[in-house]
């Protein structure tokens, strides 16, 4: 199943690049890439650079700020053997939504999203009432994540 990690905001000069907000940890992933995948096709990548908080690539076949603005609003996916191994304790979000989160064994929701507030992230659980509860994704806070049996566990969380 491909992975979300990033979406094309807008174009960047006439030649046809494109400026892409990445929606990973490290931007210079990118850098690494040499193919994306949109909802209808692949691209491949003849040129990327990073450009402040985004990165700027030029795909083969886009050659004019015409066929750049095409692409305009695509999500832009990548294969997970792409990626590599991820590092101890790092998850993809997408295998962590729709996990069952518990507290001292006590369901309390399902996962739904993952924000970065620039310090940390922060998870989003839809309780079974309908309501949000947000929680500091910090070690002082989740207690343990079983991807494979979809299951979160926190620390007792207080929001008062």
């Amino acid at each position: 199943m491909p992975l979300e990690i990033g979406k094309i905001v807008n174009t960047h000069g006439l030649k046809g690049e494109v400026k892409i907000m990445p929606w990973c940890n490290s931007a210079s992933t990118f850098l690494l890439l040499d193919t994306f995948i949109t909802k209808e096709k692949s691209l491949k990548v003849e040129k990327a650079r990073l450009h402040k908080n985004t990165v700027i690539i030029k795909f083969f076949g886009v050659d004019s700020i015409d066929d750049a603005n095409k692409l305009r609003g695509e999500i832009l996916y990548v294969n997970r053997e792409q990626l590599g191994e991820l590092s101890q304790g790092t998850y993809y979000i997408a295998d962590l939504i729709g996990a069952k989160v518990f507290e001292q064994d006590e369901f309390i929701g399902l996962f739904e999203d993952c924000f970065n507030t620039g310090s940390n992230d922060v998870y989003l659980i839809r309780k079974e009432d309908g309501s949000e509860l947000l929680i500091p994704a910090l070690s002082s806070v989740i207690k343990s994540i079983d991807v494979d049996n979809r299951r979160i566990d926190i620390y007792p969380y207080s929001t008062n």
